[in-house]
């Protein structure tokens, strides 16, 4: 009995290519990638080079049109009139700070969503993450759909963002900040 599961065990190991040690290696984290940032469709995605389009991971920036995902914003209590205007607000700080810049791409658990588009977290060249910049500007709010390893930090950061009132969440007498700042 023990010569068959020996056997049957080194049948597997066998057929699947595998040797021992290999079948107790777990994968290591993604490498990272690096490439320039030229275009910036609007705060969450961003064109790359040589990589494509990437899906700025764990966050969700308002769209040019009003649309149903307006939703994700206004239940968290953002106005739908600022909508808009905020997501000029993002692309001009994505144009002012990312763009032509090169970054480092690094990916998380899914490496691209159903679009194809690559999901990241995008550093900047001084190492600072811009995605959890955005967050700490206003100018976007976390991803909540799904899990993300940056969660319970990226959700940390909005919180800080709405205590504030940057960006988004500015009271109806406060100025629209974020729209022309350039990071140092």
């Amino acid at each position: 009995m023990i010569r068959i599961r020996l056997l049957c065990g080194c049948l597997i190991f066998l057929v699947l290519g595998l040797t021992p040690g290999a079948a107790a290696a777990a994968p290591g984290p993604p490498s990272p990638l690096t490439g320039t940032v030229t275009w910036i469709y609007d705060a969450d995605t961003v064109e790359v080079a040589p990589h494509g389009k990437v899906r700025l991971l764990g966050i969700d920036a308002p769209e040019k049109d009003a649309s149903d995902r307006d939703q994700n914003f206004t239940r968290l209590g953002i106005l739908a009139k600022r909508l808009r205007a905020g997501y000029g607000a993002g692309i001009a700080f994505g144009i002012n700070n990312l763009k032509g810049k090169t970054v480092t791409l690094i990916t998380d658990v899914t490496p691209r969503d159903r679009h194809g588009r690559l999901l990241a977290y995008v550093h900047l060249p001084d190492g600072r993450l811009f995605n959890r910049l955005l967050l700490e500007e206003g100018l976007v709010i976390v991803y909540r759909r799904f899990d993300f390893t940056r969660k319970a930090d990226f959700l940390a950061a909005e919180a800080e963002a709405r205590q504030r009132g940057a960006g988004l969440w500015a009271a109806e007498s406060r100025p629209k900040t974020g729209a022309s700042k350039t990071l140092k």
